[in-house]
């Protein structure tokens, strides 16, 4: 396959990818950060439980904890099987910032190894 073929199809390939990446990005937590000093993107994607902790108001009354209405509308992570972060086309490496610590960090740490944009 020629070089602009194989470049065409890596647009398309990521275009489709980033469409369903951000779609439902209140539900799933999804996000990505481009850096301004280097350019590259970050693509962010919070893996967890994928249902949301327990949440709510003690009632007095019968003891138990409540959960508000609506409250577990939007977990704000995927289950590893879910995600969309995966080896191959698209990303050739990929970096867990483990629980408890920021994404944000390891990206000023990864963002570091790059030259600056000209």
């Amino acid at each position: 396959m020629d070089i602009e073929r194989q470049n065409f199809m890596r647009e398309v390939e990521m275009a489709e990818f980033r469409k369903q990446f951000f779609e439902k990005r209140d539900h799933t937590g999804r996000y990505m950060i481009v850096s301004y000093r280097t350019g590259v993107k970050y693509y962010i994607e919070p893996i967890g439980s994928d249902r949301p902790a327990d949440w709510g108001s003690y009632n007095p009354g019968t003891g138990n904890m409540e959960n508000k209405k609506g409250f577990d509308k939007h977990p704000g992570g995927v289950s590893e099987k879910e995600s969309l972060i995966v080896e191959g086309k698209i990303f050739k490496k990929i970096y867990y910032s483990g629980i408890g610590t920021s994404p944000e960090g390891l990206i000023t740490q990864r963002d570091a190894q790059y030259p600056s944009k000209q």
